[in-house]
């Protein structure tokens, strides 16, 4: 129902545990020989005119690509009556796991032993979601409509949105999801992205929001409108300029992280509750695989369907060509002003 990638470790939920696993990728080589002239298997009948068929006895090479999976360790990580782990994720650099579940608790562990070494309550009731930033600060949202900071198992703060948001009705919301995510052209700037839902179902639903965070004071700095279906899932690209949300009603958007501003929607682009969502790596083989393309999200849903969202390049003419130009329609402007209206200049 859950999972986290790092490298080549995953960790997934399954019910009450975590399992881990490690998986490696093999590319082999195979070489496939036509069949000898006169063979009984022949290939279909050719038209008139058309190219001629490989010489028999010919050889094509053909790659391809095996998975060997395996299991490191598995560790039981939430004790409900009704147990079920929600939510895992990793630190910045792999060596450490947290898991949040119904019970309330947040349990950390060293990879990839699983060896326990940190455990709290979080919340009353469940965690929805949790998130390690690269100091070590840990975020948690709950069904108690709290977020709460946490330096290991001390309470550094608590988010206080809807006190100072743009809606003052009596409609409780709670925290979704929470992600952090990097400062473009900032190193060591960070932010904390928040989604907020209503926290019951109504006929008329009010609206949900997202909100950017100061990454070290959590402080709000912009909060807006994400439409009125229920937000699932949030993802920060890696660069953190773009933001994926996927919705219960099973549309995918792309926002502009700066400004919360909506560059992309897709419509029940899967019919049914978007389950996850992520944005294609920036480094690596990323941009070769963009091309053109801006950024490329992923999203997966409850109907078994994995689709690739692509955002077209907004910068399709460059800015010196756009400036070039102005200046060119400003001395056309001036030229033929001066020889309409001579006398005036």
């Amino acid at each position: 129902m859950n999972l986290a990638l790092a490298g080549n470790i995953l960790a997934a939920g399954q019910d009450a545990h975590c399992q881990l696993l490690r998986f490696q990728i093999h590319q082999q080589k195979s070489i496939n020989k036509a069949g000898k002239a006169g063979s009984k298997e022949q290939g279909p009948r050719q038209r008139k005119g058309a190219a001629p068929a490989e010489k028999s006895g010919a050889e094509t090479h053909q790659e391809e690509i095996e998975f060997s999976v395996e299991n490191l360790q598995a560790v039981q990580t939430d004790f409900s009556p009704d147990p079920l782990q929600k939510v895992v994720c990793f630190n910045h650099d792999s060596t450490l796991l947290a898991t949040g579940g119904t019970d309330g608790y947040v349990r950390v562990w060293k990879v990839p032993t699983l060896e326990k070494v940190l455990e709290f309550k979080a919340h009353e009731g469940e965690i929805e979601d949790l998130a390690l930033g690269p100091d070590g600060k840990l975020v948690t949202v709950g069904w108690d409509l709290k977020a709460s900071v946490w330096q290991k198992d001390q309470l550094v703060t608590q988010l206080h949105w809807q006190e100072n948001g743009p809606t003052f009705s009596n409609t409780p919301y709670r925290y979704q999801a929470c992600r952090f995510g990097q400062v473009p052209d900032q190193p060591a700037g960070l932010r904390l992205f928040t989604v907020q839902i209503p926290h019951k179902r109504l006929r008329q639903p009010p609206p949900c929001y997202l909100t950017a965070w100061d990454g070290s004071t959590f402080l709000p700095l912009r909060t807006k409108s994400c439409g009125h279906e229920v937000i699932s899932c949030l993802s920060v690209s890696e660069s953190g300029t773009f933001l994926g949300l996927g919705t219960v009603t099973g549309s995918v958007a792309i926002y502009i992280a700066f400004s919360l501003q909506r560059l992309y929607y897709v419509k029940e682009a899967h019919g049914i509750v978007v389950t996850d969502v992520a944005f294609l790596p920036e480094k690596g083989r990323g941009p070769e695989l963009l091309g053109s393309q801006e950024t490329a999200l992923f999203s997966v849903a409850v109907d078994s369907r994995c689709q690739l969202h692509l955002l077209p390049s907004r910068r399709s003419v460059p800015i010196w060509l756009l400036l070039l130009l102005c200046v060119g329609l400003i001395v056309m402007t001036i030229l033929l002003l001066q020889r309409a209206f001579p006398a005036f200049l």
